[in-house]
């Protein structure tokens, strides 16, 4: 199975180096890159050949907001799967995500193990709305 390519925007240190560990423990992940904040996050994603399978966004960051992050995504020439990884996932605000192109969004608080799944559902080749790809 290849590895899911992955990029983080996250803006917790802590966070950020959990969710690699647990990623890389239970999955076939290779993290390419991680931003703190919009703009660098942006910014790698407007290079070319910074590609990535999936690309996993807070919506706060140290600078910016993963909003922005999601409306970059959004412009790429090539789709990968985006999903939003938050403390703040109110009703509107999963609207909103989903409006601006995520394909999921996951509370941290309560919605890791869901993360996890949805990873390895696209890690196996099947699409971020669980079709065969």
């Amino acid at each position: 199975m290849p590895s899911l390519r992955t990029y983080i925007v996250e803006d917790s240190q802590i966070i950020r180096d959990s969710l690699v560990a647990t990623l890389e423990e239970l999955l076939p992940v290779d993290v390419v890159g991680m931003a703190e904040d919009e703009a660098t996050a942006v910014e790698w994603l407007a290079v070319t050949g910074n590609d990535a399978d999936l690309l996993i966004v807070d919506i706060f960051l140290k600078a910016g907001s993963g909003l922005g992050v999601l409306r970059a995504a959004s412009t790429l020439a090539k789709r990968c799967s985006v999903v939003v990884l938050s403390n703040y996932t109110t009703p509107e605000m999963r609207r909103e995500c989903l409006m601006l192109g995520a394909d999921r969004v996951f509370d941290k608080s309560n919605e890791i193990d869901a993360l996890i799944q949805f990873c390895g559902q696209l890690a196996a080749g099947e699409t971020a709305h669980g079709t065969p790809v």
